[in-house]
This record gives structure tokens, C-alpha cells and sequence, in this order.
């Protein structure tokens, strides 16, 4: 007989981790033209796909090559699409096509940029509200699934993302269930773990043939556990240490029998949605609450340093592509007019990181604003706020790109201080130019002149600026690396629309930068000359 505590490092079937053979990347799949493997589990591989009409990102999930002879794997499969094809909602990844392609069956999904539950656990702990605010999404997407008899069957961490823009989606279907659905029946009756064990109701490890929507909510009331006290459980659960007026919700979402819990989601959803705004709750937070609220707020103080929306400058198109990073940074970007006319995009770092890098980075954005209204030459203008960075005698520094467009005179001006080179392609180019003005960070050398590069804005010409390159924080080795693989990522792409060219030189780019990612917000500007 299994122990328990062996019993919870047995891993969930669609993990049983046959090792695939060697494979070549297929270039389509179901009309969909393949970019990179994104992930290879036990069961499955999944792939980054670009739609063929709106060029937008797709994740192509495929049945391993191992198991496209396996009639119960297939049946999975199978299922998987027929489960996310009977749900619309936003807290749930869509469903785009399903399908067979020469190497066996497919499912393609929506793309999702952001984290899973697991990750942010380990990485980073959220505030009591936060947390609570997220199990409610996750809860608001196990309604939906409810209402359309579907049991999801092994909800987890691992299972629920965070997207860039704070949002909560639930993936993977590989086991749902339809209630009352008499699964198997063709199938051996062997008893086997379906699911993850730590995350499993009782009556899943019994019988996981045949549970109810209850064992969905058993598993939310484990992730809750979890979210709130910002660690893997692990299979052990000590309620004593949740804030009391959680303990009360969570035991009953935990309780051994069915017939004891929450009958239904939506009285989960009623107790928790009340304590979220009872004084309770204002009394069960923790000092690490409060700073976790300071820094959500932090976080949206710093969206501030950024416009809300692209301008909508004559003659130029603008593109742009980001993440929502998870950290508080000290990267921001901005787009203004001048006074005679010219328009301008700016990139901004400060070395230093977190809340400080952050009131730096607001404190140069104000100085650039200022400086711009009031000194007429760009290189003037960076002599300027060079030295007065020196003046401060903070011993700060700052990377920084400055662009100018002068679109009546058919041509700009570019300025780098210790950053990325700015990309130029002439329209009917098939190779991208490298322009760059090289110049030392702010606040380092006082009293310096400063260089900049002069070129034509020609009608069909595209110039693109990134923050991939951070130079305060690269080797030259390193910068050497982005910058060509940057350069490759253009190539690859030259001949699409502007938005879309964005999105797929970030995604190119960004897969080599994980790390980076996480820590800092990433961009990619484009802008194309229109008349």
C-alpha cells in the first residue's frame, strides 16, 4: 500500500514522461505556421504558432508521437478540445481549432504571456487582498465550467496563469471531466491516479472515476492555502496559520466528504467576497500584507510613467509591444511633441532598482519634460540633464534613448547614452541598419559633448528602439549576443504589418530573456513613415 507522503510525490498521468525521440520542428501544423517549441511534457509538446490571417501568436498543443497509438491517450486528447470548446469566458484559455496534421492531432489556443500560480509562489508573495482577488477569478472561471458540466479534475498552480495584465486563466483540460460522463468504459479498469495528488480531493484518490464538482472546489480551497501564505503546502495543511477569518472558509472548502463542503462554487464565492470587504479582513492583516499593498500600488504609480495610450501622430504609425512585469522596475518610455513641430520618443533606466529606481526614473522623466520645452538641440538638451544629474550628487546614472522625428524635413535625429542602437530599415530594405551614437550613461562624466546620428524619414521607412539591451547591466559579450539576435529577430520579420512585426520580434527576443522578463519591463517601439 502507498504511504501518504509517498502517495504525494506520485506525479498526475499526463506527466508519465516517456521520452520522446529525436524530432525535427515542424513548420506548420493545421495551417498554422510554427515559430519554437515552448514546452515538451509527458503527453504533449507544446509550440509557439502565428495565425495565418491576423499574424496573431497561437499555442499549438500536439499529442506526443508516443502516444498517437494509445486509444485511451487519444481519447484524452481529444476530449481536452471538445471540453474548451464548450466554454466562453475570459478567465479560461480559448479554444481556436482542433484537428489532425501529418504528425497526429492538434489543439490550438489562445497565447497566454504571463506566469503560472506556481511560479509566482515560489517567486514572490502577494498581499492577503491581492491573493484573495485572484482565487476569485479562478473561482468566477470554475463557475462557468460548472454551469456547463465540467469538472475540471486537476486544478493547480501549475494549471492557472497570470497574464501581463494581472488577469487569471485556467488551462489544461487533459483530464476534465463531463458530470455524470461514465468515463472509460472502453477503457482497462485498472485503478490509477488521475490528477495531482497534493491538490486531489479524497474521493479523487479513491475513485477518480467518479467525483463531483466539489473535488474542484476541495483543490481551490489547497491553492488558497497557498496563495495566502505564499509557499507550497505539499500536502500539509495546518489552517492555524491562515488569518482567522479565512480559517472558517477554508475548512469547510476542505473538508474530507463531499457533503460537508460548499455545495456549490458560488457559496465559496459568497463567504470569501464578504470577508474581502469585512473590517475581519482589515483586522487579519499582517505586516507583510501592507507591503505587499504598497507595492501593488507601487506598481500602478509606475503605469503612470507610461502613456496609456500610443499617440496618434501624422504621417507615423506606431507600434509597440510589452510586458507587464511582476517587479517594481525603473524603465519607462514617452512620446511628446515639440514645439516646432518634431516629435519625439524617449527611453529611459536608472541603475538603481526597485521603489528608488522608480523615484529616480519619475524624477528624469520630469526633466526631460521640462528640458524639451525650453532647449531647442538635442544634444544640448542631454548636456543639459547630464549635469544636472551630477549636480544632485546622488551617484546615479541612467541609460537613455532619444529619438527625434522630424517628418516635414524627411529625416531624424537619434541620441543613445549607454543603450541599445536604434534599427533602421529604408523602405524595399531586406537587410535592417544599425545606427548608433554611442555615448557614455548620464550622470557619470560631467562637462562632455554628446553625439548623435542624423538619417532620412522617407515615406515607407521604419525605425525601431528596444530596452532588451540594457547596457548598465551587460557585458560587452553579452550586448554583442542581444544586439544580433535582436537584428535576426528583424529579419525574420521585415515584410509584416507594423503591429504584428512588433509582436514577433518581442516574442523572438523575449524567449532568450526570461530572467529579464521577470525583472523589468521589456519594449520593443516601432515607427513607420505612412506619408
Amino acid at each position: 500500500m502507498t504511504s501518504q507522503d509517498d502517495f504525494h510525490k506520485t506525479p498526475t498521468i499526463v506527466d508519465i514522461g516517456i521520452e520522446e525521440e529525436f524530432f525535427e520542428m515542424p513548420k506548420q501544423i493545421g495551417g498554422y505556421k510554427i515559430e519554437s517549441l515552448l514546452n515538451k511534457g509527458g503527453m504533449s509538446l507544446l509550440y509557439l504558432g502565428i495565425h495565418p490571417e491576423t499574424y496573431e501568436p497561437i499555442t499549438i498543443k500536439v499529442l506526443s508521437s508516443a502516444y498517437v497509438s494509445n486509444p485511451e491517450m487519444v481519447e484524452r486528447f481529444m476530449r481536452e478540445s471538445e471540453i474548451i470548446e464548450l466554454t466562453n469566458h475570459p478567465n479560461i484559455v480559448k479554444l481556436y481549432g482542433h484537428g489532425r496534421w501529418e504528425g497526429g492531432l492538434y489543439i490550438a489556443m489562445e497565447f497566454i504571456q504571463g506566469i503560472s500560480l506556481r511560479e509566482m509562489i515560489l517567486q514572490q508573495a502577494m498581499s492577503l487582498r491581492r491573493a484573495l482577488e485572484v482565487v476569485l477569478q479562478i473561482s468566477h472561471a470554475l463557475i462557468h465550467l460548472h454551469a456547463h458540466g465540467i469538472i475540471h479534475r486537476d486544478l493547480k498552480p501549475e494549471n492557472i496563469l497570470l497574464t501581463a495584465q494581472g488577469g487569471v486563466k485556467v488551462i489544461d483540460f487533459g483530464i476534465a471531466q463531463l458530470y455524470l460522463e461514465k468515463e472509460g468504459e472502453n477503457l482497462p479498469k485498472k485503478k490509477r491516479i488521475i490528477g495531482t495528488p497534493v491538490y486531489m480531493s479524497p474521493e479523487q484518490k479513491e475513485d477518480p472515476l467518479n467525483v463531483s464538482f466539489s473535488t474542484d472546489v476541495y483543490s481551490l480551497g489547497i491553492i488558497t492555502y497557498e496563495l495566502v501564505l505564499g509557499r507550497l503546502s505539499h500536502g500539509v495543511i495546518h489552517l492555524s496559520l491562515v488569518p482567522r477569518g479565512l480559517q472558517k472558509i477554508l475548512a469547510k472548502a476542505l473538508q474530507p466528504k463531499p457533503k460537508d463542503r460548499y455545495e456549490d462554487i458560488v457559496d465559496f464565492i459568497k463567504e470569501l467576497s464578504a470577508y474581502l470587504v469585512s473590517d475581519e479582513l482589515k483586522r487579519d492583516m499582517r505586516g507583510s500584507d501592507y507591503l505587499g499593498e504598497l507595492s501593488e500600488s507601487l506598481k500602478e504609480a509606475q503605469a503612470l510613467l507610461v502613456p496609456a495610450h500610443l499617440p496618434d501622430w501624422p504621417r507615423t504609425e506606431i507600434a509597440l509591444a510589452s510586458n507587464s512585469n511582476t517587479a517594481i522596475s525603473a524603465v519607462y518610455y514617452d512620446f511628446f511633441q515639440q514645439r516646432d513641430g518634431a516629435y519625439t520618443v524617449v527611453i529611459g533606466e536608472s541603475i538603481a532598482t526597485g521603489v528608488e529606481g522608480l523615484l529616480y526614473i519619475a524624477i528624469l522623466r520630469g526633466m526631460i519634460r521640462s528640458l524639451a520645452h525650453s532647449v531647442e538641440k538635442t544634444t544640448d538638451l542631454i548636456a543639459a540633464l547630464n549635469d544636472r544629474i551630477i549636480e544632485e550628487e546622488r551617484e546615479q546614472s541612467f541609460s537613455l534613448s532619444y529619438l527625434t522625428l522630424f517628418p516635414s524635413e524627411n529625416r531624424f535625429l537619434y541620441l543613445s547614452c549607454g543603450y541599445s542602437p536604434l534599427w533602421y530599415i529604408p523602405m524595399g530594405a531586406e537587410t535592417p541598419r544599425r545606427l548608433s551614437a554611442d555615448n557614455v550613461a548620464l550622470g557619470i562624466t560631467p562637462g562632455i559633448e554628446f553625439l548623435e546620428v542624423e538619417s532620412n524619414w522617407n515615406v515607407g521607412d521604419t525605425l525601431f528602439l528596444h530596452t532588451f539591451q540594457a547596457g548598465l547591466s551587460k557585458d560587452r559579450a553579452e550586448l554583442e549576443s542581444d544586439e544580433e539576435l535582436f537584428r535576426v529577430a528583424l529579419t525574420e520579420n521585415l515584410y509584416l504589418a507594423p503591429k504584428q512585426q512588433v509582436d514577433a520580434i518581442f516574442r523572438k527576443v523575449s524567449r532568450s530573456e526570461e530572467k529579464t522578463l521577470f525583472e523589468r519591463p521589456v519594449t520593443v517601439i516601432g515607427l513607420s513613415r505612412t506619408s
